[in-house]
């Protein structure tokens, strides 16, 4: 089955039938009887506040329906969707980082480099930390053998699911407290959880742990690393 019903997740062979150019029928679930996706009739901003609100069809839609094989190229799409992650953690790295002492001051190029490098190389290790752990708890909490193929599935799910660090942008025009960072954070967080929840069919509990274990010691290797620095720039300026 190429498609999945975003009420019950069933597998459906098709989505609409298309009779002329702006003339489509939805198709039925065979399971449930309902409409298997609605959202193909409807605008995007609804769709992108199901997702906000966190509605299971919401994901289905999203991450069976819309980045299908027969859709997209899925292996371009991952590779482009793992650097816009990494970009967005190094430049929340960087706003953790950031104070008024250091706007204030200037900092040598060689610094700034320096200080580039040890934050892509942290960024780097905290998330090969996270892959390694989600991983690891999806054989032991979800009971889930995850090969190749389904682990670049799993991988775009949680990336995917991470369009809450979109919103880090907006401290480029606004100034927010660094607790607004952490709050996106848990957004984060609580999506991943229903991505993978609608991809693996698990209890939401397991996934929860899975999901938290990983974000957890991704968090504690990338913020470890920036205190030390941050009080090594600290030492500097005495």
């Amino acid at each position: 089955m190429k498609y999945r019903c975003v009420q019950c997740g069933f597998g459906i062979k098709t989505l609409f039938v298309q009779y002329s150019p702006g003339n489509i029928r939805l198709m039925k679930c065979e399971n449930c009887k309902a409409i298997a996706d609605e959202y193909i009739e409807c605008e995007l901003m609804i769709i992108l506040i199901d997702l906000i609100l966190h509605k299971p069809k919401a994901y289905r839609h999203l991450l069976y329906n819309v980045l299908n094989q027969q859709t997209v190229e899925l292996e371009g799409l991952l590779w482009k969707s793992t650097v816009t992650f990494l970009l967005f953690d190094a430049y929340r790295s960087l706003l953790l980082l950031r104070n008024k002492e250091e706007q204030s001051s200037a900092l040598s190029f060689p610094s700034l480099v320096w200080r580039s490098q040890q934050i892509f190389m942290d960024v780097f290790v905290g998330n090969l930390i996270f892959l390694c752990v989600f991983v690891l708890a999806t054989r032991v909490l979800l009971k889930i053998s995850v090969g190749f193929s389904s682990c670049g599935d799993m991988l775009l799910a949680i990336l995917v699911s991470s369009y809450f660090k979109m919103f880090l942008v907006a401290m480029m025009v606004w100034e927010f407290p660094s607790s607004v960072i952490f709050i996106i954070d848990l957004f984060v967080l609580s999506s991943n959880v229903v991505a993978i929840k609608v991809f693996t069919g698990s209890a939401t509990s397991k996934c929860i742990g899975a999901c938290f274990c990983a974000h957890a010691l991704k968090l504690l290797a990338t913020q470890v690393p920036l205190l030390q620095y941050h009080q090594v720039l600290t030492l500097k300026h005495l």
